[in-house]
C-alpha cells in the first residue's frame, strides 16, 4: 500500500511517501513546498514530481493519503477524512487558524480531484482521548465547556511513537503492543507491571506528556498549542489577566495582542535575540543575560511538568527526550536532570554528551532510565492509516 503522509501549514505543504507492506515499511520519497498560497496547486506539483521521479508510476498508483490534522470539535482519533472530519476542522478553525483551514482545503481537494485515493485523518489530539477528565477540565462556566473549551493535548503522533519505541528499548513488549494497538482496540484493562514515563518533545514547538503503561495522562498544551512550555516564538502558559492588562496599558487591539503572543513571545520574546535555541545559546555563552534567562525559563518549565507527572503517576521508570532540542542539546538534558539523584534519576555525563541519535543516557546505578529517542510522526500516521484501512 502506497500512503502519502501530508503535513500542512498555513503556507507550506510537506509530504513523505511510504510503501507499507506486510513485511516492512519503506520511505519512497519526501519533499515539500514553502510559501504556498494555493494548497491545491501545491498538491498537484508534489504529485507530479512523485510521478516524474518514479516514486509513483502514475497518480492512480497512490492508495491513500494520511493527514496530520491538529484538532477537530467533538472528534478525535484516527478516522476517515470525510465530511464529519471536515465539519470538525471547520468548527475549530478559530482555535487552530494556521492549520485547520489548509488541512480542510487539502482534504477537499483530494476528495474532489482524486476520489479513488482514500483519505484518513489522524488528529494530534488522538493520543489524549483517555486522559482523566479532571486533567482535561478547565474551571470555566459550563457553557464554556459545552462549546469544547478544555485541555486538548498535541504532538500526539510524536509522543505515541516515543512511548512505543521506549517500551521496546526497555524490553517491555507488552506495553509496546498496547501503544501499537491503542487507536484500534482502545486502552483496555491490562494486568501488567506499570511503565511510567515522561516524554519531552522539545523543538520549535515543545510539549511534555506523562504516559502511564502506554496511555497518556495529560499533555502540557492546553485548548490550543499556545499554552504549556514557552515555544520558539509563542508565549506558552500565561495568566488570563495579562491579555486585557497589556491591551489597556500598551494600547493594543485584540488582533495585535494575539499576534504578539504568537509571533513575538517564547524564546524570542524573552531573549530578544532569536527564536532559534542555537542562537540563544550562543548569545548566552557571550554573557547575554536575557538569552540565559530564556534558557533558564525553558528548563524551569520542563522540570515543572516533569515533577507534576511524576507525582500524578506515582513514580517514574523512564524519562525520554525527543525532537530537535531534546535530541541535540545535551546541556538542556543535563539541566533538566540536575539535582534529581535523590529521586532515583541519575544522568551519565559522558553518554549524555556523546548521544545524538537513539540511546540510553542514564548512569548504571540510576533507578530511572533516561533515553534519547528520535521521533517519527510521519511513520505513525502511515501505520495508523494502514491499520484503519486494513
Amino acid at each position: 500500500m502506497k500512503i502519502l503522509v501530508a503535513n500542512i501549514g498555513s503556507t507550506s505543504f510537506k509530504y513523505r511517501l511510504f510503501e507499507m507492506t506486510g513485511g516492512g515499511e519503506a520511505v519512497l520519497a519526501e519533499g515539500g513546498l514553502e510559501r504556498v498560497t494555493d494548497h491545491g496547486a501545491a498538491i498537484e506539483e508534489s504529485l507530479e514530481k512523485l510521478v516524474q521521479d518514479g516514486a509513483l508510476s502514475a497518480i492512480d498508483d497512490l492508495d491513500a493519503v494520511g493527514f496530520k490534522t491538529v484538532l477537530g470539535k467533538d472528534l478525535s482519533g484516527c478516522v476517515p477524512a470525510d465530511e464529519r472530519a471536515l465539519t470538525a476542522l471547520d468548527d475549530f478553525k478559530e482555535i487552530a487558524p494556521a492549520h485547520n483551514p489548509p488541512y480542510a482545503a487539502s482534504i477537499r481537494y483530494f476528495r474532489d480531484t482524486y476520489p479513488s485515493v482514500q483519505r484518513v485523518a489522524l488528529f494530534e489530539t488522538a493520543f489524549y482521548q483517555w486522559v482523566p477528565q479532571a486533567s482535561k477540565t478547565y474551571a470555566v462556566p459550563k457553557s464554556w465547556r459545552e462549546i469544547g473549551i478544555e485541555r486538548q493535548g498535541f504532538h500526539g503522533a510524536s509522543h505515541k511513537f516515543v512511548a512505543e519505541r521506549t517500551a521496546e528499548l526497555m524490553g517491555r513488549e507488552d506495553v509496546a503492543e498496547r501503544v501499537r494497538n491503542l487507536y484500534v482496540k482502545g486502552p483496555g484493562e491490562w494486568d501488567t507491571a506499570p511503565l511510567r514515563m515522561v516524554s519531552c518533545h522539545l523543538g520549535g514547538s515543545s510539549s511534555i506528556t506523562g504516559i502511564h503503561t502506554g496511555v497518556a495522562m495529560g499533555n502540557s498544551f492546553g485548548l490550543s498549542p499556545q499554552a504549556g512550555l514557552p515555544q520558539n516564538n509563542r508565549v506558552g502558559d500565561l495568566d488570563s489577566a495579562a491579555l486585557p492588562y497589556a491591551m489597556t496599558k500598551l494600547d493594543l487591539p485584540l488582533e495585535e495582542a494575539v499576534r504578539q503572543m504568537n509571533k513575538e513571545g517564547g524564546l524570542l520574546g524573552i531573549s530578544g535575540v532569536s527564536n532559534d535555541i542555537r542562537d540563544v545559546k550562543a548569545a548566552a555563552s557571550e554573557g547575554h543575560a536575557d538569552a540565559q534567562l530564556a534558557l533558564d525559563v525553558l528548563v524551569d518549565n520542563i522540570r515543572t511538568y516533569l515533577g507534576s507527572y511524576m507525582l500524578k503517576m506515582g513514580g517514574l521508570e523512564a524519562l525520554v527526550f525527543t525532537a530537535g532540542i531534546g535530541q541535540y542539546n545535551p546541556d538542556v538534558r543535563e539541566a533538566v536532570c540536575a539535582g534529581l539523584e535523590e529521586f532515583g534519576l541519575k544522568l551519565d555525563p559522558e553518554a549524555n554528551v556523546s548521544t545524538k541519535g537513539e540511546g540510553a543516557i542514564h548512569a548504571s546505578d540510576s533507578n530511572i532510565q533516561i533515553w534519547v529517542v528520535p521521533t517519527n510522526e510521519e511513520l505513525v500516521i502511515a501505520r495508523e492509516t494502514q491499520r484503519l484501512l486494513g
